[in-house]
């Protein structure tokens, strides 16, 4: 079968998406202190019980930018605009 790539995401890009991205810090390859950062800002912010600021990822595509806001938002249990 044939698959042609498409900006448009099918029910079945969206399965496959979820079961690929880690769902948690410990299974996310690469950028280790970037992680650490992140998982210090996140528990400043839950003592603080406070929102946790803005945070901006940028650089080319395939870093892990994605998948580290999903997982930044699941760990603070928030949703992701």
């Amino acid at each position: 079968m044939m698959r042609f790539i498409s900006r448009n995401k099918t029910e079945e890009d969206i399965k496959l998406d979820s079961t690929l991205r880690p769902t948690d810090f410990s299974e996310f390859v690469g950028q280790s202190k970037l992680v650490s950062n992140l998982k210090i800002y996140i528990a400043a912010a839950k003592e603080r019980k406070e929102a946790l600021d803005h945070i901006l990822f940028s650089g080319s595509p395939g870093l892990g930018k994605t998948t580290l806001a999903y997982l930044v938002t699941k760990d603070l249990m928030v949703n992701i605009k």
